[in-house]
């Protein structure tokens, strides 16, 4: 019967320790965001290890997110006000700041080729995040024009993207409801769809993943479709 005991006993032990282990590989990360003018920056997207998360700032600048214990670097990402990483390094409160004085820093460094920036509708990227195999289509070959809709341009020649009824969906663009749409811009102008374009009048077509789309902010979620006309550079 002590016998008996005693193995419950360290079949308890046993039992809580590797649930409180279970339950140590998760830590909550809070914290406040920021502009530069010290103004709260809400609905700004958090991102961990580069990978898009469910939490969002409230109306106050304020998050809170679940992470992996060994989790590296903490992005934030608002439309109006960019991107800003940091590295976790074991904080479980981390308030990020948005500073104009370091994207002045970064506009006056000498620029790379593939840094050149590139217009996007509501700003710019650089052109190297646009530019990647399969995620660009130059209209001026003429190959395009014999496509009979842009839908059809699209899911031929980009690699990773499918059409459904919510519309474009781009490779791993998922939250905690599912997949998220695409953002679609034609001539810098968000629209619901591409019909109405003809292929033929197709100048460019630039797919925008990760933080290529950061430049949209949380519209840009799911990702974003940037198509531009012949007609708009006439």
């Amino acid at each position: 019967m002590k016998s008996r005991l005693v193995l419950i006993i360290l079949f308890a032990t046993l039992a809580t320790g590797l649930y409180a282990q279970k339950k140590s590989t998760k830590i909550i990360i809070s914290g406040t965001v920021t502009n530069a003018i010290q103004d709260p920056v809400p609905n700004a997207m958090i991102m961990i290890d580069g990978q898009k998360t469910n939490s969002m700032t409230n109306s106050q600048g304020r998050y809170k997110v679940k992470v992996k214990a060994g989790a590296g670097t903490i992005t934030v990402v608002s439309f109006g006000n960019g991107m800003i990483e940091e590295q976790i390094n074991g904080r479980t409160e981390i308030n990020l700041k948005y500073s104009k004085s370091a994207a002045s820093q970064q506009e006056n460094q000498s620029v790379l080729p593939g840094d050149e920036k590139v217009s996007s509708g509501y700003g710019t990227v650089k052109k190297k995040d646009i530019t990647s195999p399969g995620d660009h289509i130059n209209g001026k070959d003429r190959k395009y024009a014999s496509y009979q809709s842009v839908n059809d341009m699209i899911l031929r020649e980009v690699s990773g993207v499918k059409l459904t009824s919510s519309g474009f969906i781009i490779q791993d663009s998922k939250d905690f409801f599912g997949s998220v749409p695409a953002l679609l811009i034609v001539n810098g102008v968000p629209v619901d769809d591409f019909s109405g374009i003809s292929p033929s009048s197709v100048e460019s077509i630039d797919v925008l993943k990760g933080s290529s789309a950061a430049i949209y902010g949380t519209r840009g979620y799911g990702g974003v479709i940037v198509l531009k006309t012949k007609i708009e550079n006439k």
